[in-house]
Order: structure tokens, then sequence, then C-alpha cells
């Protein structure tokens, strides 16, 4: 994982967004540096959708507006995150080489007049890409204002998977290379199950789409390949920028959507990690969503520093309702990331496009223009964030992990599931929003990892899980940490087969159980659960267990297993595993919980409704973002200075309805 970033050269936190000069006049440019830097901007990216005005033809290059730009910024202080135009490329690129285009696994060849539409397997592709940001890092690579390189947009969006003769070109060479040979394939495919059985390279195709399921073995391989390609154009954009600029490199994640990219694996290929956010409109917790997405990319970064990359003023323009933002709220969710780990904090877009597909997106100069609220939040922000300048570099420690597995994930979407109601992103938003109330920080983590530093390991949807993942995750227990295992976790392997011995059998050392049977419930249907005297709902699923040491915690009282047991528990040399067959509601979830901290050592923290808290450290100080999301003021034990106001607050805190403060502290202890 990035541990060590490679910084861009900028004082205090990055603030600013895309700037797209491109749409606008010269006097404009003039007018926007101007408010740049009232607003206290220091980091723009540039060039991020350009290429038909910098490659005018194939081979032909027109870089004397760019130059303006880059200059006319260098010169009023503002740095340069360069982007390479790749994810847009120009008509004429299409009109050359047509069959560069995406096609889709129902056949279907996509057009032209979006953004994400070329064939990342395509050759011609991959040379335009290498060539123009080799004639970008040739330029500007050196140039004192170009401080980081931002290659490509949001790989996998707006489409990932390809089907063209390319990407089955390149999909049986990736194959060939995974296995060597085609009986190792038919193995790990079970190929021998609907006589699929193949003699011959060149017989494998992609799994498009056929008149009833395709192997699923299949389909998460090619969901595996397809991450790899999309890879493989960003490590080749990055090494023609390196031969010319020893600036640091990222692309713009996307932790809140998947997208195809497994960000564990993305992370180790940047030199420093940058997401883009966006609330999910229809979220009237979305605080909540923020603070998972934000956790998640500090998490793929190593705990390191990271830069958000992109996030809105307002509204975004591509959800079915797109909630506008309240008074403060923008402020908000800067100052949630920046407390979660960001030091860099940026917006989709600078000013407000009047044309094209995103004109209705908010934006840091909006259509109101500088008298607008908008605006003025903008300013502000520029303000508080220049006064956490000493804040970065500091770290957020975290006792407890909650399991992150995209590939896990992407298995667990595909057809044929027991439930359609089991779904991995609502089963860890559960666990997760429980230890957000509880005011717990949390990481994420694979099974894989180092998890001796947690004290607590969740497990809310491990659907796929490897013998040697699982004999991690047992260590992990032997050696003094809590493990929680939820519903349907450990039953397939890497290829999607599932484990001998009953479904999660892998983890049997630390659960002390198998589970013989999965018993989803009808739509709507509930069966209750009892828990230490105490009858909890719960809904969806129900196991049948078959118990090799470990205790009864709760029983079913109706439905398919009533009488049989719902929650284990397991002592497993020095730790502890822990096994919720089904899913308990909010009011349950947390009785458990409370029985799942004591044995971890985990203490939540006792905190009015609405009120998140997190910390970062360095060496000489700790610094502590609390943020009130409801009307109404509330009272906190806090001690030290407010940095956003220099106010110092002694004893007790008063934070007002939407209020939020960052309070200095001396150092306590190391960091972590």
């Amino acid at each position: 994982m990035t541990s060590t970033p490679r910084w861009p050269d900028i004082d205090g936190i990055a603030y600013g967004g895309d700037y797209t000069p491109e749409q606008w006049s010269r006097e404009t440019w003039r007018e926007d540096v101007a408010l740049m830097r009232e607003a206290g901007v220091n980091l723009v990216s540039i060039g991020i959708f350009s290429w038909a005005l910098l490659e005018t033809s194939e081979g032909v290059f027109d870089f004397s507006w760019l130059d303006e730009v880059v200059e006319l910024l260098h010169a009023n202080g503002i740095r340069i995150d360069m982007g390479t135009p790749t994810a847009s490329p120009p008509a004429w690129f299409f009109a050359e080489h047509p069959d560069a285009r995406v096609i889709t696994r129902d056949g279907v060849v996509m057009g032209f007049g979006a953004r994400g539409m070329a064939s990342h397997s395509a050759p011609a592709y991959r040379e335009a890409a290498v060539r123009i940001a080799t004639e970008l890092a040739k330029r500007y690579g050196n140039h004192p204002a170009v401080v980081l390189w931002h290659v490509h947009n949001e790989y996998g969006v707006p489409v990932g998977e390809d089907y063209s003769p390319h990407a089955v070109r390149e999909w049986r060479l990736w194959l060939q290379q995974r296995y060597g040979t085609l009986d190792a394939l038919n193995s790990a495919w079970g190929t021998a199950f609907w006589g699929q059985h193949y003699t011959d390279w060149e017989h494998v195709g992609a799994p498009a789409a056929a008149p009833s399921v395709v192997n699923p073995a299949q389909r998460l391989d090619y969901a595996r390949f397809t991450d790899h390609q999309l890879r493989a154009c960003f490590t080749a954009e990055r090494d023609a920028i390196r031969a010319h600029s020893d600036r640091p490199v990222t692309t713009n994640f996307m932790a809140n959507q998947h997208n195809g990219c497994d960000l564990w694996a993305w992370a180790r290929e940047v030199d420093v990690v940058s997401d883009d956010h966006y609330l999910w409109a229809a979220d009237e917790e979305g605080e909540i969503g923020l603070a998972i997405a934000a956790d998640l990319t500090r998490s793929v970064a190593g705990g390191a520093p990271w830069i958000l990359m992109e996030h809105s003023t307002s509204a975004v323009n591509w959800q079915p309702r797109n909630i506008a933002k309240r008074p403060g709220e923008m402020a908000r969710n800067s100052l949630i990331h920046f407390g979660r780990g960001a030091d860099g904090i940026l917006f989709f877009q600078w000013r407000a496009s009047r044309s094209g597909a995103e004109k209705f997106h908010s934006a840091m100069l909006p259509h109101a223009g500088t008298d607008s609220r908008v605006w003025r939040e903008v300013v502000d922000l520029g303000a508080k964030l220049s006064a956490l300048g000493e804040a970065r570099g500091s770290r957020v420690h975290a006792d407890v992990a909650i399991l992150w597995d995209f590939e896990s994930f992407w298995a667990q979407d595909l057809e044929w599931r027991p439930s359609e109601d089991v779904g991995h992103d609502e089963r860890i938003r559960a666990y997760y929003e429980r230890l957000w109330r509880d005011g717990i920080t949390v990481d994420f983590a694979l099974p894989g990892q180092d998890l001796s530093g947690y004290k607590l390991v969740i497990a809310p949807a491990q659907y796929m899980l490897s013998r040697s993942d699982a004999d991690n995750l047992n260590r992990y227990v032997e050696a003094g940490g809590t493990l929680l295992v939820s519903f349907f976790s450990a039953v397939v392997d890497e290829h999607d087969a599932v484990h001998t011995g009953g479904f999660a059998a892998p983890l049997e050392p630390a659960l002390g159980l198998r589970v013989e049977e999965h018993l989803p419930l009808r739509e709507g249907a509930t069966a209750a659960i009892e828990f230490d005297g105490a009858t909890l709902a719960a809904d969806v699923w129900q196991e049948d267990l078959t118990l090799s040491g470990a205790e009864v915690r709760a029983t079913y009282l109706e439905g398919p297993a009533a009488g049989a047991p719902a929650v284990t528990r397991h002592p497993h040399g020095q730790g502890v595993g822990w096994y919720v067959s089904t899913r308990p509601d909010a009011a349950g979830l947390a009785a458990i919980m409370t029985a799942v901290y004591a044995d971890a050592g985990v203490t939540p923290a006792d905190l009015p409704a609405g009120v998140e808290i997190v910390r970062r450290r360095s060496e000489s100080a700790e610094y502590t973002v609390a943020v009130n999301h409801g009307a109404e003021p509330v009272s906190l034990p806090a001690d030290g200075v407010d940095l956003l106001t220099r106010r110092e607050i002694g004893g007790m805190l008063e934070l007002a309805g939407g209020g939020v403060v960052v309070i200095r502290t001396e150092a306590q202890h190391t960091p972590h």
C-alpha cells in the first residue's frame, strides 16, 4: 500500500478544483485567477477534457492556449495539477480508428459524444494516450507551477468492461498468463458443468450475453481482466510522464462507486491517492456515506494523507433528484474529509459550465456569480482550510477494521445467488453506521492483510474468501483479536467455487461452526431472535448452523431455523470469533455490538445523536474535528484551541446546530 506519498509541492492544505478555461474567453481567464486568489485557491486541475484542442489531428499539436493558461496561473501563485485528456478522445480519433470503440456485453457499439468510450485494449488508443501524455510531459514536466499529474479521469466510468475484438484478444493472452494451461483454466472455471470444457484457446470467448447465466468463474475473471486493462492504460501514461517529469502522478478514484476498479491494487501504482466523492441525494444521512468513502480512501492509501480531487459545492446533475446542499453543508462535508485524512479539498468544478451535459452541476463559482451564498461559502472555506495548514501530514488512527474486498463484491454481484435481498453495500453500511453512531473510527482492510494492529475486525460481507485469507483471519483471532463475521461469508474460494465441508468451513477454527444450509426468507418476512433475554427483530436471512465449539448467544424464535442458534461466540486461542447468521435491525445490531465491544476492549464514545468526531495525530499535536449534523446545539467536553476561530476552549464546548470545530491539543501519545 502507499504509505509515503510523494506529496505535491503545495503549502498547507490544497484547495481548488477542476478548471476548464477552454470553455471561456481570455477576458474570463483573467477574472477567474483574480477570484481564485480571493477564494484562497492554491491548486487547480486543467486539461482533463481538452484532447481535441491540444492534438487537433493525429500527431499535430497546439499548446499555445494551454501555455497562456499555465503562465497566467503561475503568475498568480496558483499551482497546477496537469491532466492528461485521455478519458475523452477526439472525433478525429474515432474517424481514424473506428475499431477502438467499446462494444457492450450485448454487442452494442458505443458511439461518440460522451466520454470514456474508447476500448482500453485497442492498440490505437494505447498509442494515442501515451503520445499525448508524452508531449504534455515534455512541455510542462519541469514547469515550476506543475506540481502534480492527473492521468485520465475516473477510470471505469461510465464504461469499464469492453467486448470488442481487441478486448477478446487481450483476454485470451491474460488467461494464458494467469493459468498457463487449458487444464488449469478448465479446473478453475469448473467447465465440466454444462459441458463448457475448452480444448483450444481460440475457443475461449469473452462472457458476452448468452441464453442463460454465463459461467460465474468466467465472469469473475473478466472483471479482474477489465481492472487489469484499465490499470495497464494508467501505468502506460504514468511511465510516459515519468520519463520527462519528476512530479508525483495520480488518478482520481471513485471510492463510493463500484466502477470495476480494485482500489487496493490501484493505490500501489499512484504516487499519491486521490478520490472523487459525491453525496447520494437519496441518502438522508449522506454524512455517513461520505465517512465510508473517506475512510476507504485513507485505507487504500495505507493511512497516508490523500487528496479529495472532486466533490460538489451543492447539487450534482446526474442523479434522479439532485438535492442542493443547505447552508454550511459544503464546509461540513469538506472538513469531514479533512478529518478523515484528506490534505487536499478540491471540487468539480471552478466555474459552472453554460453548455454540455453538466451545466446543472454546481461549481465553486456558480451561475449566480459572486453575489451568491455558494460563492460566499467558497471564500469562507478557503479561509478555514488556510487555518489548518499545520495539520498537514497528520494521520488518523483506528482500532477497528471492516473488511472491504472488491473481488468478493464482484463475485457476490453475479446472478443466481440465494436471495436478491442480500447485498454487500447494505451490510457494510449497517455495521459501519453502528460504529459511526458509537463514535468509533474505522479503517477498511483486506482479509489477507496484517490485522494485528486492530482490536476488532468485522467481516460484514466476505462472500469470497480464499483458504490463505481464511488462515490469516484464524491466526488473527488465535493471537488475541476479536473477529465478527456476518452471514453469507466464506462461501466460495477465489474461483467462485463453494468451499467443501460446509459454508464458512474455512473459518471454523475461529468461529467454531459450519453453515450446513442457507435459509433465506420470503420477501417482507421477519423472524425474531432472542439475545441475552431480549427479543430482537431480524429479517431477510437465516442459516442452519452446525456448532463445533461455539457457544449460543442468540436463538431463532421463528422462521425455518426456529429454536436453532442465530448468533454465536467462540473463544479461539487468545481471541474470540463471533458469528451473526441473520440480519438484525439497527436496535438488534446495537445490542449485539455492545457484547462484541466488550470482548474487543473497544469503548464507544458517548456522543449526542448526530455528532461526529474524528481525530488526526502528528508527533506534536492532536486535531479533533467535531461536527454537529443536527439542528440543535450540543455540549461536548473539549480543551484546546479551535483552529478555525483561534478561540480557546476549556472544559466544555457549545457546538451549534450544523457547526464544526477543529480543536488542536498537545499530543498525548505517539501516533499510530
